[in-house]
């Protein structure tokens, strides 16, 4: 069992090998029951397929923040994401009175005025910080290259949330380094299953109110929060310091 580790030596480690290589050296630090990997999008049933070729006969621990919100396609999405891997998603859904007091005193669609961060709070922040307290380590699709707030993503590090048993939480971005073009090579090379909506020109998909479709040409982030700056087109999701 992982306690306290060298999260720079690791990190070095992780460099030198593939991305299924690191999966099933992150399942031998923490074990089966105590890492689980985040999806949400196209990257992330990347690393399920990958995870569940090097971990196999054993499948991954995976989970999603239901926000209540999503689009249709990405629940049935989700579905064939189940059927395809035989596994099933552990689903985290917000506290419902903190959603019922937010949508009662300021309405349905209060981030167009005020931004998403309360609304992102209560939705998935809480959610997630609930799932990660009995997890050791947790894996994301973060890439360098979705935004200017992420282009320094390392490959391993130590979380700013707090883990099993309020102790530290370590976090893999394995895709960290590809570029979108490589993941949606990889995808089609796979044939695994992906949001339709990718279709229709939603690339980075939120909860529905808050992704559009972009323009060719344009950062696959434009289409989220498109009301607010650049700066600010992060959930609370991946933190840089301790809350």
């Amino acid at each position: 069992m992982a306690t306290d580790l060298d999260v720079a030596s690791l990190a070095a480690q992780f460099e030198a090998l593939s991305t299924r290589r690191m999966l099933a050296r992150a399942w031998e630090l923490f074990g089966a029951d105590e890492i689980a990997i985040s999806f949400s999008g196209a990257e992330d049933v990347l690393l399920i397929e990958l995870a569940c070729d090097a971990l196999q006969p054993l499948k991954p621990r995976v989970f999603s923040l239901d926000t209540g919100r999503l689009h249709p396609e990405t629940y049935r999405f989700f579905a064939r994401v189940e059927h395809h891997y035989d596994l099933r998603i552990e689903y985290c859904f917000p506290e419902a009175a903190a959603v019922e007091g937010m949508v009662r005193s300021k309405g349905l669609f209060s981030f167009y005025e005020e931004g998403h961060q309360e609304c992102c709070s209560i939705r998935k922040v809480a959610p997630l910080r609930r799932q990660l307290a009995g997890l050791r380590a947790w894996v994301t699709g973060q890439r360098r290259d979705q935004s200017n707030t992420r282009t320094a993503v390392p490959l391993f590090e130590l979380d700013s949330h707090l883990g099993l048993g309020g102790g530290p939480l370590y976090k893999l971005n394995p895709l960290a380094a590809m570029t979108s073009a490589e993941v949606w090579e990889n995808l089609r090379a796979f044939e695994v299953p992906y949001n339709p909506l990718h279709e229709r020109g939603l690339i980075s998909i939120g909860c529905e109110p808050c992704t559009r479709a972009i323009m060719p040409g344009q950062h696959e982030r434009e289409g989220r929060w498109w009301w607010e700056l650049a700066e600010q087109k992060e959930c609370g999701l991946h933190v840089s310091e301790p809350k």
